[in-house]
């Protein structure tokens, strides 16, 4: 193999979380993320994806599927038929924003303008998640961030719910809120509690019944508008989700990837859809190809850093909800 050939290496990477972050099925303390970096000619791409056990991914399943690709990435793997040979998932989205990445540096070119958009990135008003707690302390911990923090989103997990909301409500008067159930709650559960989310000002509920059951939501006439979360993968989800959901949350690791999140985005719009661009918790480098999925999204979910104890160096920049595209040191 020539010095210039291209060469992939893969490698885990683990983060602190700053406490315990908590949804409703369970809780962790660090993010253990996975890195592809593309290496050809001195120039190297990145891409940082979270393999999630809800989707039947591992760290070392992940790990294994990416190096299995190692000598096709050194035969010129491009992003169309890494698109081809691989599902959407975690995997993919490592090595497709790796690619995109290094194609940036080597055109010297910002990834923007290769991937068509129209202006350079802006600017963004990021949500601020607040893990699942007891009433009081969720309170707490939204009063101490509603200052700086203009959009909180809050995950519950069923019974008591009701009581989280008012409380952080309560604590947070004038800040925007959307709840995220995580496929926690009952359809009994969300006819309960929808016109009460509604009076306190609630303006989305993310994924309220499993991915397996939200057929039951076709059609109901629901006050706060519902969001697919679980549901929403990549292009192949959207059809089965008109109406159910008005909102359809990206995220890169359920796409695998930016190349397919762009045409998902396209695609939702086009149905009627309006976009919510979510994260796992992960550090900057898994952020910065989403901040171009979220240039004009109405919901923008990318808090993760926010969570950590410690972010990459360099890492994005954040002034208490507003995020600054990345620079082209950490990607793009």
């Amino acid at each position: 193999m020539s010095s210039t050939a291209r060469r992939l290496y893969v490698r885990r990477d683990t983060f602190p979380i700053a406490g315990t972050f908590r949804i409703s099925r369970g809780a962790k303390t660090e993010a253990e993320v996975v890195v592809a970096e593309v290496v050809e000619s001195c120039k190297r791409g990145r891409g940082e994806c979270v393999p999630y056990a809800r989707y039947g991914e591992s760290l070392d399943e992940t790990v294994r599927t990416l190096e299995s690709l190692a000598g096709a990435v050194a035969d010129g793997l491009d992003r169309e038929r890494l698109r081809a040979i691989l599902p959407p998932g975690a995997a993919r989205n490592a090595l497709d924003c790796a690619l995109w990445d290094l194609e940036a540096k080597q055109a010297g070119k910002p990834a923007w303008r290769l991937a068509g958009l129209p202006d350079a990135p802006k600017k963004l008003t990021t949500c601020y998640t607040l893990s699942v707690d007891e009433p009081a302390a969720m309170a707490a911990s939204a009063k101490a961030r509603a200052a700086d923090h203009p959009l909180l989103k809050m995950k519950l997990t069923g019974e008591g719910d009701l009581d989280r909301v008012r409380a952080v409500r309560e604590a947070a008067p004038a800040t925007r809120l959307i709840v995220d159930a995580n496929e926690a709650w009952t359809l009994e559960m969300l006819h309960r509690f929808a016109p009460v989310l509604a009076d306190l000002g609630v303006e989305l509920i993310e994924q309220p019944l499993p991915a397996g059951q939200d057929e039951a939501l076709r059609g109901i006439d629901c006050p706060v508008p519902l969001g697919a979360d679980e549901s929403c993968h990549g292009l192949d989800s959207l059809d089965r989700l008109k109406g159910i959901y008005r909102v359809v949350n990206i995220k890169l690791d359920k796409t695998g990837g930016l190349t397919e999140a762009l045409l998902l985005k396209q695609a939702a719009q086009e149905a009627g859809f309006d976009i919510m661009v979510g994260c796992m918790v992960a550090t900057s480098l898994a952020m910065a190809p989403a901040v171009l999925v979220a240039q004009g999204a109405r919901y923008i979910d990318l808090d993760g850093p926010l969570l950590l104890a410690e972010d990459r160096t360099p890492a994005l920049h954040y002034e208490g909800g507003t995020l600054f595209p990345p620079a082209p040191e950490l990607w793009g």
